[in-house]
């Protein structure tokens, strides 16, 4: 199903949430303002309590309700919101979260007829979710027949066929019907689907106990190949060894209620605003509190959204013996960097380090962590680590090797460094990133000048907006001696980026170079209000008093000359 087709349909929640709230008296109007104002921030903690001390003051305001629960949910805090919901339904206001919150407690006591409900009750929730809801409501109170044929029904329904097939899966599968599950997912009896990571590793263990070991081995190959993902690996080993992999997935009716939530939350990925998309994760964890998948996505959808304290807490949530723990602690240890706690996660990051010592994401996360706090010795030896565990690299491996030849770079370690960009080349051949970075130090090194050139012209052809990368192809035709060549991209650079002291320096110089005088005087001048490093103001500053061509001929360097090879 097109994304933007389950954006229009569930996308009313949010525009609900968005309606103002009149706001009479005084008491009232600050609240909502300071409730509306962390809301915009996606500081859920703060709107809800806000939110709630105005709807003390105006019960009966549905537009407050709405507010409220929207912050309660995007929190988690179902509990909370229940009462809310229960007010909005006995008022006779509609409302698609009130519908949620009510669905979540009812499947909380297994009563799926108020499952069934909360989602029919003039189609509060969705035509997608309300379908996909009903059928695993008629699951859960034992009529399968009605549920296939509630499935069949939305598989008709423009747009919806993969979300049903894939559903109608799930639910063949948590009845023991694996010959049924496996043509659907394979795509024989319904067409071919598109799997995410968990729909895979489902079809897998249901591959698994048709006893088709070595189909699950081929499809795990297929979609994860070269992959170190230890939920992966662990199925890998079962499978290998013969033996029957149980069917998690789905064990029970709530169990396919999450499994709705979160397979659309994953499609509004990207589609929709991350706060809403968060509203679905939530919601798959209230009714799976065991999904760690759901419980990721909202943690990283909360560090999107500028919250590392709240996705530090998700983060928390996912136990210390899940095959996912690792991911956990990794993106905890970012968000908690994020936070301006860095001494915290960098003891996180060495925690994990040593209690998952084979995991190279580990060693590259500890080792991107040090690298940002220029601790590049200590980083180059989590990278080392991290090299030694992949064995023979990939093209996904690309970026390690690039980072860790940006720490020997710092750490003046050129020939090691020059090896690890050009194996990241060799993994990567167009990475502009890393073309410019290896074009840019032999530029400063003055090496292979022409190298550099057609590799900076490279990267600046796939990123022409990217200001670092266009200054580089101006410096190394300045380098060149084609001044006039560098002269537009020189002013480009700084039209992309017009408060960069070393991109303003650089055109200084290039303007100098040109016998612009005036204008490089002026792009010092520019250079030194953006607070350049300590080591470059006064070398900025003696321009300004004697000229580039003294400032060269003290340093000992050649003067400035138009190369012959200029066109």
């Amino acid at each position: 199903m097109p994304v933007r087709t389950l954006a229009a349909i569930t996308l009313a929640v949010a525009a609900l949430a968005a309606q103002p709230v009149p706001a009479a008296a005084e008491g009232l109007a600050g609240a909502y303002l300071a409730a509306r104002s962390a809301n915009e921030k996606a500081d859920f903690r703060i709107a809800a309590d806000y939110y709630q001390r105005a709807l003390i003051r105006d019960p009966g305001n549905p537009a407050l309700m709405e507010s409220t629960i929207q912050a309660l949910v995007a929190l988690g805090d179902f509990r909370r919101a229940q009462p809310v919901a229960r007010q909005m339904r006995a008022a006779g206001f509609r409302s698609q979260l009130a519908a949620i919150v009510l669905l979540v407690d009812a499947a909380s006591r297994r009563d799926y007829l108020r499952v069934a409900e909360a989602a029919s009750a003039e189609g509060e929730v969705g035509p997608l979710v309300d379908a996909l809801v009903t059928a695993w409501s008629e699951i859960g109170l034992g009529r399968m027949s009605e549920a296939l044929a509630a499935l069949d029904a939305l598989a008709a329904r423009p747009g919806m066929a993969g979300f049903a097939a894939y559903h109608k899966a799930l639910a063949l599968a948590s009845v023991g019907d694996f010959e049924g599950a496996a043509g659907l997912l394979s795509g024989e009896a319904a067409g071919p689907l598109r799997l995410t990571r968990r729909g895979v590793i489902g079809f897998a263990q249901i591959l698994s106990q048709l006893e088709r070991q070595a189909d699950a081995l081929e499809l795990l190959d297929e979609a994860f190949a070269g992959g170190s993902d230890p939920t992966i690996a662990a199925l890998r080993v079962a499978l290998s060894a013969g033996r029957a992999v149980p069917f998690t997935l789905v064990r029970e009716a709530t169990d396919g209620l999450a499994e709705v939530f979160y397979t659309v939350a994953l499609a509004l990925q990207g589609e929709a605003a991350d706060s809403f998309t968060l509203l679905y994760s939530r919601t798959a964890e209230a009714l799976r509190p065991d999904h760690v998948d759901a419980v990721l996505l909202s943690a990283r959808l909360l560090d999107g959204l500028g919250q590392p304290a709240l996705a530090t807490e998700a983060y928390s949530r996912v136990p210390p013996d899940s095959l996912s723990f690792h991911a956990a602690e990794i993106g905890r240890a970012e968000a908690l960097y994020r936070m301006g706690r860095t001494d915290a996660a960098l003891a996180a990051l060495g925690t994990l380090a040593a209690s998952h010592p084979d995991e190279p994401s580990v060693h590259i996360t500890l080792g991107d962590l040090l690298r940002r706090e220029e601790r590049f010795d200590e980083a180059s030896q989590a990278y080392d680590r991290a090299v030694a565990l992949i064995g023979t690299p990939v093209q996904r491996h690309w970026s390690l090797f690039y980072a860790r030849g940006i720490t020997h770079e710092r750490e003046k370690r050129w020939a090691l460094a020059e090896a690890d960009f050009l194996t990241a080349l060799e993994l990567e051949p167009d990475q502009p990133d890393v073309l410019n970075y290896l074009g840019y130090s032999w530029v400063e090194m003055r090496l292979n000048l022409d190298r550099a050139l057609a590799m900076i012209e490279r990267a600046a052809a796939a990123e022409p907006d990217n200001g670092y990368i266009t200054d580089s192809l101006a410096w190394v035709l300045y380098r060149l001696g084609r001044y006039v060549d560098a002269v537009p991209h020189m002013e480009r650079a700084v039209q992309l980026m017009p408060t960069d002291p070393i991109l303003n320096d650089h055109l200084g110089d290039i303007y100098w170079a040109v016998g612009r005088r005036v204008e490089a005087r002026f792009q010092w001048r520019r250079a030194l209000q953006f607070e350049p490093a300590e080591d470059e103001a006064p070398r900025i500053r003696r321009k300004l008093e004697v000229g580039l061509d003294a400032v060269l001929a003290e340093e000992g360097e050649p003067p400035l000359a138009i190369s012959s090879g200029a066109p």
